[in-house]
């Protein structure tokens, strides 16, 4: 991608000097000339999750506040894009860690739950399977078909997107309601019955 921009190499090492000699606003040149940019290639490199905005302002203000560090009449850009992908590569190892401490989380919870319901009389199971068809029953045949579409006929998520014309997130989360909704149900059902404790 290539952006034109009438500020040229002389004019950002001019506001650069003028930066590292105390002065703040020459630096919106510095912003203007490689805002576009920057923001085009983040969006190209940055994996689903990464908010783009938020890494290119990271990489100005740090550019910024290490503006010392800056040879004038080097490449400022290649210098800004460097800063650009450390703040990239930063932010994608923050959130790999989350997502895998909420995978870890959530298979903990899993084993807790399937634990519990090991314990529970064998008749609770059956009242589960029958209030698991009314709550079924209960949902818009719409909501209904992506229950069916994953469960009963094993689709995978990318062909149910295609089917919905919807996105593969977007088919994840409508099931991950659907789940929620079901299992509200179903307890609730348990509860007013007096089969939970």
């Amino acid at each position: 991608m290539s952006y034109k921009s009438e500020i040229d190499d002389v004019a950002v090492d001019k506001a650069v000097r003028q930066v590292q000699e105390g002065k703040t606003a020459p630096f919106e040149v510095v912003v203007r000339r490689y805002e576009r940019p920057l923001r085009a290639w983040l969006a190209v490199q940055a994996p689903p999750g990464i908010d783009v905005e938020e890494i290119a302002q990271r990489a100005f203000v740090t550019a910024y506040g290490r503006i010392s560090d800056y040879s004038v009449g080097t490449d400022f850009g290649a210098w800004l894009f460097t800063i650009a992908r450390y703040q990239l590569k930063t932010e994608t190892t923050r959130l790999r860690r989350i997502a895998d401490y909420h995978a870890r989380y959530e298979l903990n919870l899993l084993e807790l739950e399937q634990e519990k319901r090991l314990d529970e009389p064998p008749e609770h199971q059956v009242m589960r399977l029958d209030h698991l068809k009314t709550c079924m029953e209960s949902l818009g045949e719409h909501v209904r078909r992506f229950v069916t579409w994953r469960y009963d006929e094993c689709i995978p998520l990318d062909v149910m997107a295609e089917r919905s014309g919807r996105s593969v997130a977007a088919v994840k989360k409508q099931l991950w309601k659907v789940r929620r909704k079901l299992h509200d149900c179903i307890e609730s059902k348990m509860t007013a019955q007096g089969s939970l404790s």
